[in-house]
């Protein structure tokens, strides 16, 4: 048997470099071997760039009262008190340690400067400028380089998990995964005692996007093949201020510009968001996307403008420094012209499930960050609880694992090598680059802002053939970075339409025109894999 790839041991393997993976990983005992994987260079994921800020109480008017209020309104109803009341509560220590560890955040004279975002009665929103996911990317990424328990990779991504079910030993239990090498070609094995997802989110199913090309959706993906269950995959945020402009790729308007005073204005330069909330611009971002999405097709106009103009031009290039060059470069001098805007897809609020230390259905593997579901963010993410969520996730789930491993010398069983022997290079890529940009129309097209049950169903035949041509591809053809990610997206994408399937109310993120109301009762989507670890599986939509 001809096979390729050699074999690593960890005592933790973090799958995600990004500011979930690496608070996790700092946060672990210095004595384990911890690998930290990233699929690309690592400034290539959305904590970089990530613009606003992170959500914690820290002013003395401010409340964790007020806090967990606010984020369950923004969730619509639909979050978990506990969780909630947990990760806010953690949330002043989270930033401590983020200050310690050498975050540059924005002073204002001698205190921190705090701004304020939609559906935040506060102002409490920490940040560095209007580049806080690079500024705590870089400087986690540099305590992680200075540690010598912590092998960083980069150019790795995960193809799958790797279970004592799929060796077909007893005592299911995660084991590692297998990982595609792009420095060599060759797919390698990564053993480890504890195996923790932290790969961010799906957005990249749409058509237009605000995060990084690698929001594919993998962990999620791997974790549902490997049978743990998901829940709220329906809910996906889009944020409603992503720049219009050809050359502006993915390019964000962060949502402290409205914060700041910014107004959103029709074409003919009339506001409009009063029409639709009484909280106007600082309405949650459901509210500001579906009325955005509704005056644009009402208007059959490409965009709408979002104007601080009327701001002193050195706030507004002091507080948006990178936002008013890259405009500046553009032709948009946002001191004295509105910015043309669109909604994009923004966040997954659904995610793998799991318990508040981010243990996942299987044994020995965790899920955090945007990967995982907590029940934080509900039917809707508040803004800025995305960045909180993913550092008190990593402390926590850090903890679990560290006693886990004390506690237990589990002995990790041999792993065969990936067999290429039976597979070719493909001299087709053309398919993959074809399905891939079918799939992110039709999500757009028929699972976006506005969606109904007839496009829903479009949508579920459309993914069902996409995903018979890409496991019929997989098979035969040698594994590279955009089957790996099609494959990822195209699972996801599948459980996203079954979730909005489900769903017959309209809640939050998910608004249907065939059920406009609320339902009477409040419930998860949860999707159960026909591999599910317990035989005695939950119904598909379980009360809360």
């Amino acid at each position: 048997m001809n096979t390729q790839g050699t074999s690593s041991d960890f005592d933790v393997l973090v799958i995600g470099s990004g500011a979930a993976g690496l608070s996790l990983a700092l946060n672990l005992p210095q004595h384990l071997d911890i690998a930290v994987l990233s699929k690309a260079d690592y400034s290539s994921g959305s904590t970089w760039m990530a613009q606003g800020g992170i959500a914690a109480v820290l002013d003395e008017t401010d409340k964790a009262e007020d806090h967990i209020r606010d984020t369950l309104v923004a969730g619509a109803d639909l979050s978990r008190q506990e969780a909630v009341q947990q990760i806010v509560e953690a949330g002043p220590e989270s930033i401590r340690w983020l200050i310690d560890m050498g975050v540059p955040f924005t002073r204002e004279g001698d205190d921190y400067h705090l701004t304020k975002e939609g559906g935040h009665s506060h102002r409490r929103i920490i940040h560095a400028a209007d580049a806080t996911g690079r500024a705590v990317h870089e400087t986690l990424l540099q305590r992680a380089q200075e540690r010598s328990n912590i092998h960083l990779y980069d150019q790795h991504i995960a193809i799958d998990l790797i279970t004592r079910r799929k060796l077909k030993l007893p005592h299911n239990r995660c084991v590692g995964a297998y990982v595609l090498n792009n420095h060599t070609g060759h797919v390698e094995a990564f053993r480890a005692r504890s195996v923790v997802l932290a790969t961010g989110g799906a957005a990249k199913a749409y058509l237009y996007t605000s995060n990084s090309d690698g929001s594919t959706g993998d962990g999620i993906a791997m974790a549902w093949r490997a049978g743990c269950r998901v829940a709220n995959m329906e809910f996906n945020q889009f944020h409603p201020t992503c720049l219009y402009h050809p050359q502006a790729k993915s390019f964000l308007i962060s949502e402290a510009v409205r914060g700041e005073g910014g107004r959103l204005l029709l074409p003919d330069g009339s506001r409009f968001m009063s029409r639709f909330d009484e909280r106007a611009e600082l309405a949650p971002r459901d509210i500001v996307a579906r009325a955005i999405d509704h005056e644009m097709k009402r208007l059959g106009c490409d965009s709408v403008y979002l104007d601080i103009s009327h701001r002193d031009a050195d706030f507004i290039k002091s507080h948006f420094p990178t936002i008013y060059q890259r405009c500046l470069e553009l032709g948009i001098d946002m001191t004295r012209d509105p910015i043309p805007v669109v909604p994009a897809a923004h966040y997954t609020c659904g995610g793998v499930m799991t318990d508040k230390n981010g243990l996942t259905d299987l044994e020995g593997l965790y899920a955090i960050g945007e990967t995982g579901f907590t029940g934080l963010h509900g039917a809707n993410r508040l803004a800025s609880n995305s960045l909180l969520e993913c550092i008190v996730l990593g402390c926590n789930a850090s903890s679990r694992i560290a006693k886990e491993l004390e506690s237990t010398d589990y002995p990790l069983p041999p792993i065969p090598h990936w067999d290429e022997s039976l597979v070719t290079d493909s001299d087709e890529d053309v398919i993959i680059s074809h399905n891939w940009d079918e799939l992110r129309r039709f999500m757009w097209d028929y699972v976006g802002i506005v969606r109904t049950t007839k496009r829903l169903q479009r949508a579920q035949h459309r993914i069902e053939l996409l995903l018979q041509e890409i496991a019929e591809y997989y098979s035969n053809y040698r594994v590279s970075s955009d089957l790996i990610e099609l494959r990822n997206l195209a699972t996801v994408a599948e459980l996203i339409i079954r979730s909005a399937i489900c769903r017959k109310e309209s809640r939050g993120l998910h608004y249907t025109l065939d059920y406009p109301k609320l339902a009477q009762e409040r419930m998860d989507t949860i999707l159960t894999p026909s591999n599910y670890l317990w035989q005695d599986a939950v119904r598909e939509e379980q009360p809360r």
